[in-house]
């Protein structure tokens, strides 16, 4: 081979090298994010998604240059729904990742226990779980400093709920909760706001998270009369609930789920035996139910579109709140880079109406949730999928 051929094969091999690494030459450093979900283990239904959906989200925003420049380095830990491992993977993700931010955990008790870790490391995190105590301090009354969430707390749920009962002239309801951290703060929210919308509480029955039998609870339930029955509760529970309805030939007391319902994988699971159940959910579930001037309608529709694109299953409720977290974070990074005090700064003072899957968030130092019951939408289960309930 002559000197002239080996020159313009070496030139044309540094060229395609040059192609394939410019993309990672063209970053001008790192933005770093922690996220902790419950990947595996008993709340997978909630986690798997949630993974999914940041990790798209990273990808698409590195393929579009990154944020200023810099690449969006994410970091996933499985927390396996144990608060013992929450933890251990925040500790990790502050001490040793150092991380801007943390999205995450997955469910309330586990979002609970790292609340603690947020507030002595000082640094932001955005929960994916339910519960208003995340976000509540009820010793001072006030939010976390350092804690913020994406997912519509189970006190708006349970406004949504009553609201809607109210509407239809339901006064007298029974409710059956898992005794979760999400079941328990949800029945306390079911009994709380009761008087307000001038509801009667016949029956309260409770079941464990591996309980696969609810007919002695229901049995007693349906003693008591009730014009409807509320669950609160999330994972194969409120499947089995809706199943021993059915086989005790409840089906024609009207039956209402928590937004904990979310995911169409729960009305597949249940066989048929979810036909007319009502919840409160949020857009990016109904997003083809939408109307065409609805300010969520873009945001949703283009979110389900990519999913399924990308993991080839449909959205539901819970990779919605890792949207919601991680689209929030970049904008804070994108405001104020990545000093941790700057961006918890900018999420409580300059997150106006921004547009999310779940809502249009607004918050505020007294407000680290950012929604309100306009944030749910009535859905009812209409020939095995969702449609807007009247």
């Amino acid at each position: 081979m002559t000197l002239k051929r080996i020159s313009v094969f070496l030139t044309i091999g540094l060229f395609c090298l040059g192609l394939w690494i410019s993309p990672a030459l063209a970053f001008k450093g790192t933005y770093k994010v922690g996220a902790v979900f419950s990947v595996t283990g008993r709340a997978s239904f909630l986690g798997d998604p949630e993974k999914k959906t940041a990790e798209m989200i990273a990808e698409q925003i590195n393929k579009a240059g990154g944020i200023n420049g810099k690449k969006l380095e994410l970091i996933v830990y499985d927390t396996e729904g144990d608060a013992t491992k929450a933890n251990l993977e925040v500790k990790k993700l502050i001490i040793q990742d150092k991380v801007s931010a943390i999205i995450g955990p997955s469910l309330s008790g586990t979002s609970l226990a790292v609340v603690p870790l947020a507030e002595k490391y000082k640094i932001p995190l955005i929960s994916c779980a339910a519960s208003y105590k995340i976000v509540h301090n009820d010793k001072t009354g006030k939010p976390y400093k350092w804690v913020f969430k994406t997912p519509q707390t189970d006190s708006l749920a349970v406004e949504a709920i009553y609201t809607y009962m109210k509407k239809h002239g339901i006064s007298k309801i029974a409710i059956i909760s898992g005794t979760t951290g999400f079941g328990a703060s949800g029945r306390e929210e079911l009994i709380r706001l009761a008087p307000k919308y001038n509801i009667k509480i016949v029956a309260d029955e409770k079941y464990g998270p591996k309980d696969t039998d609810m007919t002695a609870q229901l049995t007693k339930i349906k003693g008591t009369s009730p014009q409807a029955i509320v669950n609160w509760s999330i994972g194969p529970t409120q499947v089995t609930v809706l199943r021993n309805r059915r086989d005790l030939g409840m089906a024609d007391i009207p039956f209402y789920q928590s937004h904990g319902f979310g995911s169409h994988k729960n009305i597949e699971l249940a066989a048929g035996a979810a036909e007319g159940v009502l919840c409160p959910l949020g857009a990016c579930n109904i997003a083809d139910l939408l109307p065409a001037n609805n300010p969520q309608k873009k945001v949703t529709e283009q979110y389900r579109k990519n999913y399924l694109a990308s993991c080839n299953e449909p959205v539901s409720s819970f990779g919605g709140h890792a949207w919601d977290a991680l689209e929030i974070v970049k904008e804070a990074l994108t405001h104020v880079g990545g000093n941790r005090a700057k961006i918890r700064d900018y999420l409580e003072n300059n997150i106006k109406g921004f547009v999310g899957q779940h809502g249009i968030f607004t918050y505020s130092p007294t407000d680290h949730n950012g929604l309100t019951k306009e944030a749910f939408n009535m859905v009812v289960v209409k020939n095995g999928d969702w449609a807007l309930a009247n």
